[in-house]
This record gives structure tokens, sequence and C-alpha cells, in this order.
């Protein structure tokens, strides 16, 4: 029997099937409610857009596109000040201002979409191939012509059926995603503690004894609401100094997420003498806990070794709750590994609409990913 499928672009989620999230189960990062979050506080260089895809009038798969345009944008990233750096982001105005991501690029992992089981996945990933050649057409329609197109976030295995279908695409590769695998017998921070060989435990009483005097505060709305200005300016201190960037969070981001979201959204404060000096954010997915977005003082973190006291807060907490893994994601490789976390390699696809650039694209590419060099950690026994 041949199988045909159909799409439908949604600009709202107003407007999705209402068995969307019969699909989602297994991925809140594409339910209805954290799509409503992304609608209603996403960066403000963002535009969402949802797909789903049809088997006749079964609903048997769901996408997320997030189209980004530069020129909201007021910095790429302030930490680095470099010939590399101006090269790139004059490339990142000039030919890559407005890219298009099938996924979610605030994230790290496979948020791009989820099908159903009985779905012909090669039939399917067709289908997705022509509602994203409809969505260039259609924001081109409306003056914004898309440069780039980027899905991602896949591990080796899972990014297969994709080149098979996307062949003029370059596969890449980027920073890899920081995973903490929970050992099933840990039960409490303590046995966490004695796993860890003398070096890594001696690191933890240090984080640990400088961290005196802080207080942790897990924050309802109410105290999110409160707190709102001063967690975005250390939201925003800690992004506008990271090597690279394509958005910054809209301010209400995260009194909205905490208001749809409620406790599958945890938001934690760290006051010292009262103040709030630092904050982090964690979202249950499942039995994975993923960390999200975090801020500090700069001058506390350094001398309290904040950054890494979260770090252990985010283990324990996970530990003490249940769950089986933490996505720490991208970015500070080196501390992540020193905890516990392992790197998982993951892959991209990636084409640009300028037949020339996309020959070149490999060597473009590199203009736009900053390389990280770092050395991977053992802290176990």
């Amino acid at each position: 029997m041949n199988t045909n499928y159909s799409f439908q672009i949604y600009k709202s989620t107003s407007l999705l099937p209402l068995e969307w999230n019969l699909l989602a189960s297994e991925n809140i990062f594409l339910t209805r409610e954290y799509l409503e979050v992304l609608e209603n506080s996403c960066p403000v260089n963002m535009t969402c857009h949802f797909i789903g895809i049809f088997e006749e009038e079964k609903l048997m798969g769901i996408v997320l596109t997030q189209f980004l345009f530069a020129e909201k944008l007021e910095s790429f990233g302030e930490r680095d000040k470099c010939l590399k750096t101006s090269v790139r982001n004059f490339a990142l105005k000039n030919f890559a201002s407005h890219v298009l991501f099938v996924g979610n690029n605030m994230l790290t992992g496979q948020n791009a979409f989820a099908f159903a089981q009985n779905i012909k996945q090669s039939k399917a990933i067709k289908t997705l191939h022509k509602a994203i050649t409809q969505l260039k057409k259609d924001l081109k329609a409306s003056g914004k012509k898309v440069h780039i197109t980027s899905i991602k976030d896949f591990t080796a295995k899972e990014i297969e059926p994709l080149q098979a279908e996307f062949k003029n695409n370059y596969t890449f590769s980027t920073q890899p995603n920081m995973v903490f695998e929970i050992n099933k017998n840990w039960k409490s921070e303590q046995d966490y503690i004695d796993a860890l060989s003398k070096k890594y435990r001696d690191q933890y009483k240090r984080a640990r004894k400088k961290a005196d005097g802080i207080v942790k505060q897990k924050m309802s709305l109410s105290d999110i609401r409160k707190y709102e200005d001063i967690i975005y300016d250390l939201y925003f201190h800690v992004a506008k100094n990271a090597p690279f960037n394509t958005f910054f969070l809209a301010r209400n981001h995260f009194s909205f997420f905490k208001e749809i979201m409620k406790d599958e959204f945890l938001l934690y404060g760290y006051f010292l003498e009262e103040k709030l000096i630092g904050f982090n954010t964690l979202i249950k997915n499942g039995n994975v806990m993923d960390t999200y977005f975090l801020g500090y003082d700069e001058s506390v973190q350094r001398e309290k070794m904040l950054y890494l006291n979260m770090l252990y807060d985010m283990i324990g907490y996970s530990i003490k709750k249940g769950f089986k893994t933490i996505v720490f994601a991208r970015t500070a490789l080196e501390i992540k590994s020193s905890v516990g976390a392992k790197p998982v390699k993951m892959y991209g696809l990636i084409t640009h609409s300028n037949a020339l650039i996309n020959h070149n694209i490999s060597r473009f590419f590199n203009y736009l990913e900053p390389k990280t060099d770092w050395q991977e950690r053992n802290p176990f026994k």
C-alpha cells in the first residue's frame, strides 16, 4: 500500500492539533506547553514555526523550527577580541544573518521532531524536506530570505536517515553535549562524593568550603517576578561574555516559563548577605534532567567557586530525585568534565542559499563556529 504524507505549517501554538502532545510524550521540549513558552517569551530575534506531518487526517509527526534574524542582535559575544572574531561577525551579518534552525537553538540534543512509532521514516523525512522548502518560500514572501538552513542536534546514528534525504547539506559537528549518567546505585549526594578520586573529592570539599555564607533558595513564580530584573542582568552578563551568541532571551522568559511549566521548571537563587548573586535553572524531562540557563556576579563567582557549586547542587538534586541522566549541554566543557560529565558528539546538517558559499560551506562554517580546546577529566576512582 502506498503511503502519502502531507504537512501543515503553524505560526501559533493555539492552532496546533489537539493530539499534538501524544507525540511529544517523551520530550517535554516538543509539548504544546513548552512551545507556548517559546512563542510568548522567545528572543527578540527569533520566530518559531511548528510543523505537523499527517497521514490523511492522522497526525504522525511534529516538528519545531526557529528562524533567527541577526539584525536585531546587538552582539554575537564579546569575550574574544581578535581578527578572526571580526571576520566571523562580518560574515554573520552579511551572509548568515537569516538562519532557519530545524530544532531548538536554545538547547542541546534532538529536540527537532518526534514521529509516531509506525511512521515510515524515510517518507516522513522526505515530507519534512518539502515542509522546510515551503517554509523558506513563505519567509521569502514576507521579505525574509533564509541564508542558512541548519538541522540539529543528532547523535551519529540519529543523523544517518537525514543525511540520506538532505544530500546537498554539509554534515558538521560542534562542541559536544556534556552528559552525566547517574549510577543506579547512588541514592544521595554522599554516594557521588564517595565515588570520586581523592583529587576530585578535595575539589568538592574546597568548593563547598568557599561557598560558606551563600544561601540557596528554590524560587516560586512570585519570587522570580520580584527578582526578574536582577535575574536577567545576571543571565545577560554571562551570555554577553560568551565567545559566541546567536540570541538573547526575553526579559520575561524565566517568569513565563515558571508560570506555564510550573514544577517541571526549577529556578534556584543564590544569595549572599541577602543579595541575589547567582541563579541556575533545571527542566525535568521524563527521567532526564536538563540544565538550562544560569547567571552570576563574576566577582563573587570567582571568589566563591559559585559555578562549580551550582554543578554539584544540580548533581545532588538529580540523584536525590531519582533521575537517570543530567544533560549539561555545551560550553564550560572542562569544568563539567571535572564533575563527571562525558562528551557526546553531536552532528547537524547545514546548507547555504548562495551556491558559491554552499560549495565552500566547510570553510565558511569554520568562521562561524569557534573552536574550543579542552582536556577531558575523569573524576571517579
